[in-house]
């Protein structure tokens, strides 16, 4: 399907630590009791892995690449071949991690047990770094998502993020801790967009963050530091969104009415592949556009949660969405 307007070059989306998700859904969740699955399901994942699949569904030429064990890579592989994702992957002895996800139907919510995956070796990262920056185009997204795999120094991203903007690149990085903290920290170039969710933006900054008005002076203060654009991603309530230049920075609230969710798995990371596809039909300008990629980032989301996987729904559906999202512009 074809989702709007998309260059004819591709986003490239960086996942350094895969995983296939193995989703259980069972009726509720009771700790120290035995349960009955209602279904089990297995998808190829990884957050830039999510990304590029909701990407391809949207109609967006991509490119996938990181690292992954040549002992289980057949999930990605049939992955990649259904929805014409270019595969520029490097292979590693092992097998990629599995994710164990307990969707618990009565609360709408999803536990997460992360197993432990590839250690890459210290040729992996330059071979990475190489691939990247010979995929990478000017004027064009690089997602760079996740965690790292042990043996990856903590400011692999940060470095990664500082080589791409030389190269004219706008970085969208997603992720967490350490990595995060590196990459926002860095004296070299910061990356374009950020989405971070609350635990994440709380972490990061050192202090809890309870209110709105605080996510928001959090945001902003990154923005101001360097940051094109601050997501703060907030689940059922949907996100914070700041950008824009000088005197010209907006920031709104973007929302849907409640949805109701076969599967939350993936819904942040398809939250993402709508930042992307926001800037990618705004020529990547946040500030009149922010508008536009609140209202995508947030339709993406709600419409990934109809379906199980890093999945979406055709277009018209993700529209129409889309025209139903409630923006609120904070002062």
């Amino acid at each position: 399907m074809t989702g709007g307007a998309v260059g004819t070059r591709p986003v490239v989306t960086v996942t350094l630590n895969p995983a296939i998700d193995q989703t259980i859904t069972v009726d509720a969740l009771k700790p120290g009791s035995v349960h009955r699955a209602r279904a089990v399901r297995h998808n190829a994942g990884g957050k830039g892995v999510n990304v590029a699949s909701c990407l391809a569904d949207w109609g967006t030429p991509v490119v996938a690449t990181g690292l992954l064990g040549t002992g289980n890579a057949a999930p990605f592989e049939a992955l990649f071949a259904a929805k014409g994702i270019a595969d520029a992957f490097l292979r590693l002895p092992g097998e990629t991690r599995v994710n164990i996800k307990i969707a618990d139907l009565a609360a709408n919510d999803t536990t997460d047990i992360n197993l432990p995956g590839l250690s890459a070796d210290a040729d992996a990262v330059p071979r990475v770094r190489e691939t990247v920056l010979g995929l990478a185009e000017p004027g064009v997204p690089v997602l760079l998502a996740g965690s790292l795999p042990d043996g990856v120094p903590a400011d692999a991203y940060a470095t990664l993020t500082a080589e791409l903007t030389a190269a004219g690149c706008r970085v969208v990085l997603d992720s967490s801790g350490a990595p995060l903290a590196a990459a926002l920290a860095s004296t070299g170039a910061l990356p374009y967009c950020i989405k971070p969710n609350r635990h994440e933006l709380e972490d990061w900054a050192g202090r809890p963050l309870p209110t709105d008005a605080d996510l928001l002076d959090a945001a902003r203060g990154l923005h101001r530091r360097g940051v094109a654009v601050v997501v703060v991603s907030l689940g059922a309530d949907g996100a914070l969104f700041v950008g824009g230049e000088g005197d010209d920075e907006g920031a709104v609230h973007g929302r849907l009415p409640p949805v109701a969710a076969l599967s939350t798995v993936g819904a942040g990371d398809a939250m993402v592949a709508g930042l992307i596809a926001g800037f990618l039909q705004g020529d990547g300008q946040p500030g009149g556009g922010l508008e536009t990629v609140a209202r995508l980032s947030v339709a993406f989301a709600a419409a990934k949660l109809g379906r199980f996987g890093p999945n979406l729904p055709d277009a018209a559906t993700v529209r129409a969405l889309a025209a139903q999202v409630t923006l609120s512009t904070l002062a």
